[in-house]
């Protein structure tokens, strides 16, 4: 049976692993909010990858999927995704300006109805929703009036905020894990140090009825 303390320790270094990585996203984060038109430039050759590399996945199922009746709708995706990851990759500025135009019009339409539903519904969520509502619009009023300057650096800082929010989340988890293993780590573990297996637990219960089974036999001949 699995040593508990060795299972313990393995528990631990992984936690430990995660929040290591959650440190480095959260360092990555913060050095993207403080250079955004790097971080920008960096996001999108990484998205551009990712429809690449994507790309190329989907053609090779496609090509092993051929004869069924969706293979060539999967060649065109896949055709697709390869063309969008090479023209980000070589323009990723133009390709900033377009996104970062799709983003300001999203966070005006959404923007716009939840001012107007908010309105008309009145919800109890009423002046939540209109805040919201308000942000969002006003959001987008900005991002658009400084456009195509703002695609220096709106998207590099919507990347840097997820990275930094992520580390944040792989940090609690990792150091929440490790708490949680060295608790039930020192439960296991008796004051003498030496962990209590499995086995230990089952010989003390099939010890416990024996001995009263004797106790009892001495009482009967008494």
């Amino acid at each position: 049976m699995a040593d508990p303390v060795k299972e313990g320790r393995k528990l631990s270094r992984s936690f430990s692993g995660l929040a290591l990585l959650g440190a480095v996203l959260v360092v990555a984060g913060l050095i993207g909010l403080v250079y955004t038109g790097v971080a920008t430039l960096t996001s999108m050759i990484l998205f551009g990858w990712l429809l690449l590399i994507g790309g190329l996945v989907g053609l090779l199922h496609a090509i092993q999927s051929r004869g069924t009746s969706f293979f060539w709708l999967a060649v065109v995706v896949a055709a697709l995704n390869i063309a969008a990851g090479v023209v980000v990759i070589r323009h990723p500025h133009g390709t900033a300006e377009a996104l970062t135009m799709f983003a300001a019009l999203l966070f005006l339409t959404g923007g716009v109805f939840r001012l107007v539903g908010s309105v008309v519904v009145r919800g109890p969520q009423f002046g939540w929703t209109l805040l919201q509502g308000a942000f969002g619009l006003l959001l987008g009023l900005l991002v658009l009036f400084d456009w195509p300057h703002s695609s220096l650096y709106v998207l590099g800082c919507f990347f840097s905020l997820a990275l930094l929010f992520d580390g944040l989340g792989l940090i609690a988890i990792g150091v929440g894990g490790r708490r949680i293993v060295s608790m039930v780590s020192d439960q296991l573990t008796p004051a003498g140090g030496t962990p209590v297996t499995g086995q230990d637990r089952t010989g003390a219960d099939r010890a416990g009825p024996e001995e009263g089974s004797g106790d009892e036999q001495k009482r009967s001949q008494s």
